[in-house]
């Protein structure tokens, strides 16, 4: 090739090496930087875009954890409450008997029915007490108290109370063809028969509200691991192995010297051409 002092083929050569050299130092660093492969779409659009839809998954994921705790919360109140309530039907049941074997006039008879009262007084309050983010699972309701399990578009709801299900007060309760007020204490041989029966009624409430507070902590730790694996496998795609990274950069550092160093001699090559006029 001929000698030039207009073409430095050389040096064009050297240049083009040293700035794909600075280009690929340049990716190198940024995924240094960031602890990513894929920080942008420019770095690979197609998974740019996975990574994007399933970051937006795991931020659903969230809500729907929030919701799954809420629900979790309604039931557990319901569930604390329920507890002083059975304690409550327990202590009447005793109360029941001693009213029906008391005298039906005098002063026993009285505090017996005080005491009756009192009891009742605190079961009301504690079913009235059970809310939690202005839901109560013992009064009635006009739509269903549902909670969010996932996030697809239909399938997605779990039901703590169905649509306009009557309240479960444990102080009306019917037996056959009679109906009972307990707060309304009688000496009637069949009070004590309505303490169990709202015994009965109230107990099976419960275990229907603990079987849905179990249900909702498996679907909470199922949104975890769900949330967990949706992590995994975006650091799958975008994250950059440090360790190849690093030994990469001070390759590419090292060739960038050496490639200034090229580039530096091929731009030296037209004053050679100096001597050949001397």
């Amino acid at each position: 090739m001929a000698n030039s002092i207009n073409t430095n083929r050389g040096a064009l050569v050297a240049l083009q090496t040293l700035n794909a050299t600075n280009k690929a130092l340049e990716t190198t660093q940024n995924r240094v930087n960031t602890g990513m492969k894929v920080s942008s779409a420019k770095d690979n659009g197609a998974i740019f875009a996975i990574a994007t839809s399933q970051r937006a998954e795991m931020g659903a994921q969230d809500a729907v954890k929030q919701s799954l705790q809420r629900g979790q919360s309604i039931v557990d109140v319901a569930l604390a409450a329920g507890e002083t309530v059975v304690a409550a039907l327990t202590e009447l049941k005793s109360l029941a008997v001693a009213i029906q074997d008391a005298p039906e006039t005098g002063d026993t008879q009285t505090k017996l029915h005080a005491d009756f009262t009192a009891i009742t007084n605190e079961i009301t309050t504690a079913l009235a007490g059970a809310t939690f983010d202005g839901v109560n699972l013992f009064l009635e309701n006009d739509a269903a108290i549902d909670v969010t399990i996932n996030t697809a578009s239909s399938g997605n709801k779990f039901t703590l109370k169905a649509v306009t299900a009557e309240d479960t007060n444990p102080l009306e309760v019917s037996i056959g063809a009679d109906d009972f007020d307990l707060s309304v204490p009688d000496k009637d041989n069949r009070t004590a028969a309505a303490v169990d029966a709202a015994i009965n009624s109230f107990t099976s409430i419960l275990a229907d509200f603990g079987t849905k507070s179990k249900s909702l902590d498996r679907q909470l730790a199922f949104v975890g691991k769900l949330q967990d694996s949706l992590e995994t496998g975006i650091g799958n795609l975008v994250d950059a192995d440090l360790a190849k990274e690093s030994a990469r950069l001070t390759a590419l550092q090292t060739k960038q010297q050496l490639g200034v160093q090229a580039l530096s001699i091929a731009n030296s090559s037209s004053s050679i051409l100096l001597g050949l006029f001397r």
